[in-house]
């Protein structure tokens, strides 16, 4: 799990991060030579807290989408690593391919049997080209629905891990079918009698997020997005240019604040002070918190009312929205 919380500064962050500098160096310094530098330190971590308290109380949709793409948030990796024992990674759609973006398999969830679906980017360059950068193809959805399909067979709940920016969007793609799998997908998700639960933990973008949000519990990290489409790609369609992001950002409605309001989400889950990549740890213990909460408020309903439920939930969605 990646902790290096300097590799990317973030425009808004910059005398964060000038003061984060200066308390590691005295602390550098304290060790080296052998002096009592703490009150200093504190004054400094006092100030620390105060500017961050202060960017993160009133963050815009455009900053809310840096730091939802921050490469030191944990990802879906990291999340398996701690909450769920026993992991089996499970490969292969079997008709074409494995997609390594794409992780599915099963697993313990606070000694729950669940079968765990997520896309994976990577921390650096090495693993972010691994993962094609949080993309799926065509065969990745079609591993989720082999591994829903299984998690039916088996009565095993199914927790999903949404962070992409959208399905590939390459030719090799369009020529599998890349449309229909995530379509089948988004299906699949409405026909399987058993709980499924997802968390937005970064960007969920476009068909490729909502192919495997479909769900009865739809959570969201307070700094995360989620849409139909990026703030760039939207900007550069209605204003032909990418220098209206932040207006875009602003008018796609994308924050977990926004789309709890709408209804699109269930719950929103906070984040430590500064973003989840300065306590990457802490964020998904929190978010372990919130997903055994709604777990267990799913298990006990009937496989065929639950069904129903979620197939209403989402033909509601949209017909009552505030005008706001």
């Amino acid at each position: 799990m990646s902790t290096n919380n300097n590799s990317m500064v973030l425009d808004f962050e910059k005398t964060i991060v000038e003061v984060e500098a200066k308390i590691e160096s005295l602390k550098m310094l304290a060790a080296e030579e052998d002096v009592d530098i703490s009150s200093e330190v504190n004054r400094l971590q006092e100030k620390l807290q105060r500017q961050l308290r202060i960017a993160y109380a009133n963050l815009s949709p455009w900053q809310k989408a840096q730091v939802a793409r921050h490469p030191d948030r944990p990802q879906c990796l990291d999340y398996i690593q701690l909450l769920i024992e026993d992991f089996v990674p499970l490969a292969g759609d079997r008709t074409f391919a494995d997609d390594p973006t794409m992780i599915a398999g099963i697993g313990r969830f606070k000694g729950i049997s669940v079968a765990v679906i997520g896309q994976e980017k990577g921390h650096d360059l090495e693993s972010r080209i691994k993962y094609n950068f949080g993309m799926a193809k065509p065969e990745g959805y079609r591993k989720a629905q082999r591994i829903m399909n299984l998690a039916d067979k088996f009565n095993l709940p199914v927790l999903c891990f949404v962070d992409t920016d959208g399905a590939y969007p390459g030719v090799d793609a369009e020529a599998r079918g890349q449309a229909e799998a995530i379509a089948s997908s988004i299906e699949k998700c409405l026909k399987i009698k058993t709980p499924i639960i997802s968390t937005v933990i970064g960007m969920g973008g476009s068909g490729g997020a909502i192919a495997i949000a479909t769900a009865d519990r739809i959570l969201m990290l307070e700094n995360s997005i989620y849409s139909v489409i990026s703030p760039e790609a939207c900007s550069s369609i209605l204003w032909r240019s990418t220098d209206k992001v932040k207006e875009a950002a602003e008018a796609l409605r994308l924050t977990a604040q926004d789309l709890k309001q709408f209804g699109v989400i269930d719950e929103i889950i906070p984040e430590p002070l500064g973003g989840a990549h300065r306590d990457p740890k802490a964020t998904i213990e929190e978010v372990g918190k919130v997903i055994l909460k709604h777990l267990k408020e799913l298990l006990p309903i009937n496989t065929e009312e639950l069904k129903q439920q979620r197939t209403a939930k989402f033909l509601e969605m949209g017909r009552h929205l505030p005008e706001n």
